[in-house]
């Protein structure tokens, strides 16, 4: 992403007031390190307690003050996810599905989005069974049970799982902000189990900070250009893997080695419109979300 892209935003478009307190310098842990705990317990005990219960705005409210006045958490954040918020509202999907939950705050807002627009069910994938009992705690108390379904286990065999089972056959609509090498590798999955087809709308969170150059190459690439790697037998292993440095090796030390989906070739004959929609991180700094739209099929 070119220099100027990103400065482009500007940060003097942030309202400085909401954020969060700066991720941890290089090599320190800046997840899974107890704060997701400390989060839980700072929601439950709050004053306000009462107020929060059955109202996800409340919930989330909570959750933006810890992040801003106790320990970063990487969540969407106000600024992109009304980004995503908007574009349910504009989609309205039946179903949702969001690949990496973290602590819930996506699951809480764009759930409460999706429920709003007439939508039947939010699936949030999340790897960790600790952070997915965090998310389930915080669905509960927000009254959003009925709508978010949290699934545990990694991406890719969660979602096989769910279509093998019958309970997912199309997705309107996925949110990725999981583990960033599986962004491709899990969307070619989801076109080879026919999930992802025409209509199907897509939002890639971290597409600037800290940026995914083979999941943008992927979506922005033409069908001719994408045919032309399929029939090279080019995957995405461990080539990929190594184009996100510290941050896919922070994410392996605190949560393990997870396997990619490369034997998946995907379906190179889907048709994308692609485009970057420039935010903010919830610190401040220059982020986007990439907003694609299956809109055919190359004949």
């Amino acid at each position: 992403m070119p220099k100027s892209t990103i400065d482009s935003v500007g940060r003097a478009n942030f309202d400085e007031k909401k954020a969060y307190v700066p991720q941890e310098a290089k090599g320190q842990a800046f997840f899974d390190d107890g704060r997701e705990i400390e989060l839980l317990h700072f929601v439950y005990g709050h004053p306000s307690i009462e107020e929060i219960r059955g109202s996800p705005t409340n919930v989330l409210k909570a959750i933006d003050e810890f992040g801003r006045t106790k320990k970063y958490l990487m969540n969407v954040g106000d600024d992109k996810g009304r980004i995503v918020a908007d574009l349910i509202a504009e989609v309205q999907p039946q179903v949702m599905v969001e690949l990496g939950g973290y602590v819930g705050y996506s699951a809480l807002l764009f759930g409460d989005a999706v429920r709003k627009a007439g939508g039947k069910r939010y699936y949030s994938l999340e790897r960790n069974p600790e952070f997915a009992a965090v998310i389930m705690s915080l669905v509960d108390l927000a009254g959003l049970s009925d709508v978010v379904k949290v699934v545990v286990g990694s991406s890719a065999e969660s979602i096989k799982r769910l279509h093998a089972q019958g309970i997912l056959d199309h997705i309107d609509l996925m949110f990725l902000d999981h583990w960033k090498p599986a962004y491709t590798t899990d969307l070619k999955l989801c076109e080879h189990l026919k999930l992802v087809a025409p209509g199907t709308v897509l939002a890639a969170d971290n597409v600037i900070k800290p940026g995914n150059p083979p999941y943008l190459e992927y979506v922005r690439s033409s069908v001719e250009k994408k045919r032309q790697a399929d029939q090279s037998g080019q995957t995405n292993g461990d080539d990929v893997q190594a184009s996100f440095g510290r941050n896919a090796d922070m994410y392996k030390e605190r949560e393990g080695e997870e396997k990619l989906s490369t034997e998946i070739r995907g379906n190179p004959n889907l048709v994308y419109e692609s485009k970057l929609v420039n935010s903010f991180e919830p610190t401040g700094e220059p982020d986007g979300v990439e907003i694609t739209r299956c809109v055919g099929v190359a004949g």
